[in-house]
C-alpha cells in the first residue's frame, strides 16, 4: 500500500518518539528512586508529567490552526530535544521530572498527548475517508511495536546517558521527519473566529473520552501487575511473559478493527467491542487461578484496544475539516487530565476494599460510558463516509 509522504514522515516520527517512550516509560521511576526520590514523590511526578502533556496538547491548538501541524509539530520536536539535553545535563530529581514534562514521555502502554492529537489531524486529511480507519490502525500499531522493542532494548543494561542520547537523536528524527510535511495552512481550513460549529458534539465526546481514561486509570499496566503478584504470586519473568503476549494481541486488535468498522461502522466497533472487553475485565477480579486470569486478560487485551483508531477515525468523521484541531486537541486532553486523576485513588481501593476492586470499578464505569456513547451519538450523520 502506497502511502502519502505526509503519512510516511509521521509514521517515521511516530515510530522513533514511541520506541524511546518504551524504554523511558520504565526507566525514569527506577531513575528517579536512584536519585533519591520516595515511593510517593514519585507518583506525584508521574501526575506532574500526564499534567505536562495535558498542558502542551492544550497550548498547540491555537498554533496548529493558524500555522498548521507542520510548526507545532516541530516545536514539540524541538521541546523534546530540549528535554532529552535536560536529562543528558542534570542528575537533580526535579529538573528530571521537568525533562519528563516537556518531552511528553508516556507513562503507560498508550500514547496521549499532543503529538497523538496533530498527527492524527495530518492522516486525516492526507487520506481518504475510505482508507482512514486502516491507516490509523497502522499508525497506533507501529506505536505499540516500536514501544515493545524499546523496552526490550533495557534487557541489555544500558546505561541511563545512552538512553537519554537515543531520545536525543528520536527528536532529530522526528524533526527531519516533520520537516516534510507541507507547510501552513490553507485559510478554507481555519477554525472560524467564533464558536464552533461541532462544538456541542465535541464537549459532549471529551466528556464521555474523559469517562472512559478515568476508569482506565483504575487498570494500568503497572496495577494489573501488581494484582497478578500479590493475589497469584506471579514474579516478574512470569508477568513479562504475561505483558508481552498482551502486547501481541492489542496489536492483532488493531489490525481487526479495520474489518469490523468496515462491516459494522466506525461507532459499532467502538461500543460492542469496547463493551464485551470491559465484561471481561470485570471478571478478571474473580478469576479463581493464575491461567484464568491471564486468559481472561489476553481476550481483554484482544478487544479493548479495536475502539482505538475507530475513535480517532470517527472524532475526524463527524467535524467539519477546520475543527479537526479543535476536536483531537480537546478530546485528548480531557483524556490525558482524567487518567491522571485515577491512580492516586486506586492503591487505596486496593487497600480498603479488595484487591480485586478496580477491575469492577474501571470496567463498571467503562461500561456505563460504552452505553453512553451509544445512546448519545447513535444517531449523529458522519460529514464524510467511512
Amino acid at each position: 500500500m502506497a502511502l502519502p509522504p505526509e503519512v510516511a514522515a509521521v509514521f517515521a516520527a511516530k515510530t522513533a518518539r514511541t520506541f524511546c517512550y518504551g524504554f523511558l516509560g520504565v526507566l525514569l521511576p527506577v531513575y528517579l528512586s536512584e536519585l533519591g526520590l520516595s515511593a510517593g514523590a514519585i507518583g506525584v511526578s508521574v501526575t506532574f508529567t500526564l499534567a505536562g502533556s495535558a498542558g502542551l496538547t492544550w497550548a498547540v491548538r491555537r498554533p496548529a490552526e493558524r500555522w498548521g501541524g507542520r510548526a507545532a509539530l516541530l516545536t514539540l520536536a524541538g521541546l523534546s530535544a530540549a528535554a532529552a539535553l535536560l536529562l543528558l545535563a542534570t542528575r537533580a530529581p526535579w529538573l528530571v521530572v521537568l525533562g519528563a514534562m516537556l518531552g511528553n514521555v508516556a507513562v503507560g502502554t498508550g500514547e496521549t498527548g499532543p503529538f497523538l492529537a496533530l498527527e492524527q489531524v495530518v492522516i486525516a486529511r492526507a487520506v481518504a475517508p475510505a482508507r482512514r480507519t486502516l491507516v490509523l490502525s497502522l499508525y497506533n500499531f507501529l506505536g505499540y511495536a516500536a514501544g515493545a522493542l524499546g523496552a526490550g532494548l533495557l534487557r541489555f543494561g544500558p546505561a541511563s546517558r545512552v538512553l537519554f542520547a537515543a531520545f536525543l537523536a528520536a527528536a532529530l528524527v522526528q524533526a527531519l521527519a516533520y520537516a516534510r510535511l507541507g507547510g501552513g495552512t490553507p485559510s478554507a481550513r481555519r477554525a472560524p473566529a467564533g464558536a464552533l460549529p461541532s462544538a456541542p458534539l465535541i464537549r459532549r465526546l471529551a466528556a464521555l473520552f474523559a469517562l472512559d481514561a478515568f476508569a482506565g486509570g483504575f487498570v494500568l499496566q503497572s496495577l494489573v501487575a501488581y494484582f497478578l503478584h500479590e493475589r497469584y504470586g506471579l514474579g516478574l519473568e512470569a508477568l513479562g511473559a504475561v505483558f508481552f503476549a498482551t502486547q501481541i494481541l492489542t496489536a492483532v486488535s488493531l489490525l481487526l478493527a479495520v474489518r469490523a468498522a468496515a462491516r459494522f461502522g466506525l461507532l459499532a466497533t467502538m461500543v460492542v467491542s469496547h463493551l464485551i472487553s470491559n465484561v471481561v475485565l470485570i471478571a478478571i477480579a474473580a478469576a479463581p487461578t493464575a491461567a484464568a486470569a491471564v486468559l481472561l486478560l489476553c481476550v481483554r487485551h484482544l478487544l479493548s484496544q479495536m475502539d482505538v483508531p475507530t475513535r480517532q477515525a470517527y472524532v475526524m468523521a463527524i467535524v467539519e475539516d477546520r475543527e479537526r484541531e479543535a476536536a483531537a486537541t480537546l478530546t485528548n486532553l480531557a483524556r490525558t487530565v482524567a487518567q491522571a486523576v485515577t491512580p492516586s485513588l486506586t492503591g487505596w481501593v486496593m487497600q480498603a476494599v479488595a484487591l480485586g476492586a478496580p477491575f469492577a470499578l474501571g470496567g463498571g464505569l467503562k461500561i456505563v460510558y460504552d452505553l453512553l456513547l451509544w445512546w448519545t451519538f447513535r444517531d449523529v450523520k458522519l460529514r464524510e463516509p467511512s
